[in-house]
């Protein structure tokens, strides 16, 4: 499509452009671009590249711009992604050691924004079969008992539970033997099942506290209201591009609020095998028009369950962004998967 000098020059503008935030004239790709070339020849060239519709030329300025067509190119055909340095990867690293997935899910959503100072985003994982490895109830007061739930991936969900009564210590210790020796291991919907079948064979003073453990495990396998963490949205205030355009930064936050949409780009990710980047109009989601999203499939035991990304302008440093990202869907993966095989 295009010969070495085009793509030298487009590589050029497109790097000083992200650099700087200013159009990019013929001069400025003459003295970076490393070719000898006259102004005039450079001018020529840039021609061509706006006629393919890889540049633009703003109104106000006689220097170029890149196109989200001419990013597109940039990435798939001119890009060099570098590895990360050592204290980048060290700072991923130890913020994702094997801990609660909860934890996990949140701190990675920090650090992508932290180290791309735009917004960090995580889907969070799929329940299809929550497995349970143990379960407690312990009295906090006199009808007030705490349910500990701990999922075969680690992940530990307390609920609260009012009773109608009291119960004695004894009596609790014999509901979690109950529990622990006949449901440990099974997912919670063998044991809503099977507890509720045999609520009725239960003592009478003990049913009302299964069926409130039954209540709170539901909202467990119902996850959380939120499919994903995001951080750092605050980042894009101090974005050129969205700072100077208030109507297109009101539909951005009412995107992230919505939650919906953005599902379904993180859910079409999910397919991607290692990174993905949207660009601009690729999104097909009107409010990411001047956006970029980076995003990478993350799993558990070898399933995909969810993805991780960076949202930013179409003017990011990819080089940059891509591998912060890479890397950190594969420690989350290390991470979950060793949680939840420990």
């Amino acid at each position: 499509m295009l010969d070495d000098r085009a793509r030298t020059l487009l590589k050029t503008l497109i790097e000083r452009y992200i650099a700087e935030g200013q159009p990019v004239g013929s001069r400025a790709l003459s003295r970076y671009s490393g070719l000898e070339l006259s102004a005039a020849t450079v001018r020529n060239v840039m021609a061509d590249l706006e006629d393919i519709g890889l540049i633009a030329s703003p109104h106000t300025s006689a220097g170029r711009v890149p196109t989200a067509r001419g990013y597109r190119f940039f990435v798939d055909s001119l890009l060099t992604v570098k590895p990360l340095d050592r204290d980048k990867l060290q700072a991923i690293e130890g913020q994702l050691a094997p801990m609660q997935p909860r934890q996990l899910i949140s701190n990675a959503s920090h650090l992508l924004s932290g180290l791309t100072r735009f917004a960090g985003i995580v889907m969070t994982p799929r329940r299809a079969t929550l497995r349970i490895r143990q379960m407690e109830f312990v009295s906090l007061s006199e009808r007030r008992v705490l349910l500990i739930l701990v999922t075969a991936d680690g992940d530990v969900q307390n609920r609260l539970l009012f009773t109608n009564r009291a119960y004695t210590p004894s009596e609790l210790v014999t509901a979690t033997n109950y529990l622990n020796q006949h449901f440990v291991g099974h997912d919670f919907e063998h044991i809503h099942t099977r507890v509720r079948d045999e609520l009725k064979e239960l003592r009478g003073d003990l049913q009302a506290l299964m069926a409130a453990a039954l209540t709170a495990g539901d909202e467990v396998i119902r996850g959380p209201g939120e499919r994903y963490v995001i951080s750092g949205e605050r980042n894009l205030l101090g974005v050129e591009e969205f700072s100077s355009n208030m109507k297109r930064l009101r539909e951005l936050f009412d995107l992230f609020e919505q939650r919906t949409a953005l599902m379904q780009l993180l859910d079409l990710s999910q397919r991607a095998d290692g990174v993905q980047i949207f660009i601009g109009g690729e999104s097909g989601l009107a409010p990411l028009d001047e956006c970029s999203v980076v995003t990478a499939p993350y799993e558990v035991d070898g399933e995909v369950v969810g993805s991780v990304g960076v949202i930013g302008p179409t003017r990011m440093a990819y080089e940059r962004v891509i591998p912060i990202v890479d890397i950190t869907a594969k420690l989350l993966s290390s991470a979950l998967t060793y949680q939840a095989n420990c």
